[in-house]
């Protein structure tokens, strides 16, 4: 039986960037990962793809209102055999990237499942066994199917079908309200079909504010999505010509009817298969592996990073948790936890809704006084002439010397825009700190100065 210092179980953001590091600090390092094609999630079948059919969406959607910009442009229409060719191309280069880099890094790259015998032994699927000093489960996670009556036996899309089309369905019935929900209920319609959304919450977004889930609701509503948020799924039904789905809404039953359904109610852990109890590893109900702020599982010598242990599922989180994890089990001193209070987030969606640092509802519940100010798109020189008036920026600060808490911005590239607060918060910066560095005129991040003067206008006065 091969021994390691370090194993990784899945080869995805978590366990690549795990073994990297691992490897490259002097452990004798395992990466173990069985699925039929390398790569992980956010390669194959989550950020990359999406992002990807979301801004040829965009570009068609801008083609189909030529109009507003003065332009002639007799027709435009998804061909989507080409955009999935297009797709498919450009994954498969992410793809061949990761791939290559993790057959030919400085460590052992296993093609199988791993499944815990003991705390320091894995059974592989293989049939072969490894032993392994310190481990790291980067699993992350796999669609959810709630108890919703009818969805189990239902043959319901997933993000994954999504992703792969190479037609315009006729329509589409979308349950969830969350982001993988509203990009590609977003990118459905805009390609043309019928989208039916059905969100649970009161709001879609429910992570984000009522503020910013209003603005993204009333973009998708006036691009033609039929959007039902507050609702109580009662059952769904399915038969040869599509998916039935009944819900009440406002206090009446509502029945909605599609040719296809797209399950978009949310994620889990993918953790069950891992036989964690023989391992003594702890998890929360929902399969969601418990950590410690050093991402030590309740076995201390086995680790656990991204979308299986959370709590948050963001790619360059993902990442900094294994690196993380990586370092303290070679040993090396002087290390920090991950900062969340500089947790930065991206809704893809046209307008797109990006955050960064502690925010409103966080420090409301804790208890801390800040300022706000905000600022519309539909009042800004750059924004007004793209035809980009959804949203607004706002900035958060703390009220004595107005170091920058955290901002909120939902409009046209927002998640570009964000960046312009990543290193002022890092750095502690204060709105007059950012107010000394110059902002040209006439540019969309020009609109973040604005509520800047105002924070630091009461600042001042105080």
């Amino acid at each position: 039986m091969k021994s390691y210092d370090f194993a990784v179980i899945g080869g995805g953001s978590a366990g690549f960037n795990a073994a990297r590091v691992a490897a490259g600090l002097g452990l004798k390092t395992a990466v173990i990962d069985g699925a039929r094609t390398l790569g992980g999630l956010c390669i194959l079948r989550g950020c990359m793809p999406s992002k990807t059919l979301l801004y040829m969406a965009e570009v068609l959607h801008l083609a189909q209102h030529g109009r507003d910009f003065g332009l002639r442009i007799p027709s435009a229409r998804a061909d989507m055999k080409a955009i999935h060719a297009r797709k498919v191309r450009i994954i498969d280069d992410f793809a061949g990237y990761r791939q290559r880099a993790l057959r030919q890094g400085p460590y052992d790259l296993i093609r199988a499942y791993a499944r815990f015998r003991d705390p320091h032994t894995l059974d592989l699927s293989n049939g072969q066994a490894i032993r392994a000093r310190h481990i790291l489960i980067g699993t992350g996670s796999r669609v959810a199917v709630p108890p919703v009556p009818g969805l189990a036996a239902a043959r319901a899309w997933t993000s994954d079908e999504v992703l792969d089309l190479d037609f315009v369905p006729r329509s589409v019935l979308v349950l969830g309200g969350g982001i993988v929900a509203c990009e590609l209920a977003q990118f459905l319609s805009r390609i043309g079909s019928r989208v039916i959304l059905v969100q649970r919450s009161r709001h879609i977004l429910r992570d984000h504010s009522a503020d910013a889930s209003t603005v993204i609701q009333r973009a998708l509503v006036d691009g033609g999505v039929e959007l039902f948020a507050g609702t109580t799924i009662e059952s769904v039904r399915q038969d040869r010509r599509g998916s039935t789905v009944t819900f009440v809404h406002d206090g009446r039953r509502v029945t909605r009817r599609a040719a296809h359904l797209f399950n978009a109610l949310g994620r889990e852990p993918n953790t069950q298969s891992l036989n964690l109890g023989a391992a003594g590893v702890r998890t929360h109900p929902d399969g969601q592996i418990v950590i410690n702020r050093w991402q030590q599982t309740s076995a201390p010598h086995i680790y656990a990073a991204g979308d299986c242990s959370g709590p948050h599922e963001i790619v360059h989180v993902a990442i900094q948790q294994a690196e993380l994890a990586a370092r303290h089990a070679a040993g090396r001193p002087g290390l920090k936890p991950v900062d969340f209070s500089l947790l930065l987030n991206v809704v893809f969606t046209d307008p797109q809704l990006a955050t960064i640092g502690r925010l409103e509802r966080d420090l409301d519940e804790a208890g801390t006084p800040y300022l706000s100010a905000s600022y519309p798109f539909n009042d800004h020189g750059k924004s007004i002439l793209m035809e980009a008036n959804y949203g607004y920026v706002k900035v958060i600060a703390e009220p004595r010397r107005g170091r920058i808490l955290g901002a909120e911005i939902v409009g046209k590239d927002a998640g570009e825009l964000i960046h312009a607060f990543s290193g002022p918060l890092a750095m502690r910066a204060t709105v007059f700190d950012l107010l000394r560095a110059p902002w040209y005129h006439p540019t969309l991040a020009e609109i973040i100065t604005y509520p800047l003067e105002e924070i630091a206008e009461r600042v001042g006065a105080r």
